[in-house]
């Protein structure tokens, strides 16, 4: 017997696969954007500002590339 959660995975997907790529990706962007405006709300916030600080955390720990640094430099 399987799970809930191991159930509702499945249903995702199987919903996913019948879905056409375009409307994945829209999908993908949606769900994209309320995350951002979740974390806005989260820290008081605006969306603008909140994409910036999501933006930068996530190339905080990267490093940069050599096209990057020559570009930089």
């Amino acid at each position: 017997m399987t799970t809930v959660a191991e159930q509702l995975v499945e249903e995702n997907r199987q919903r996913l696969r019948r879905m056409t790529p375009a409307a994945r990706l829209a999908e993908a962007l949606a769900l994209g954007a309320r995350a951002i405006e979740a974390f806005a709300a989260a820290h008081g916030i605006g969306r603008d500002q909140a994409a910036r600080r999501l933006e930068r955390a996530s190339q905080a720990a990267r490093r940069p590339s050599r096209v990057m640094r020559e570009i930089v430099e």
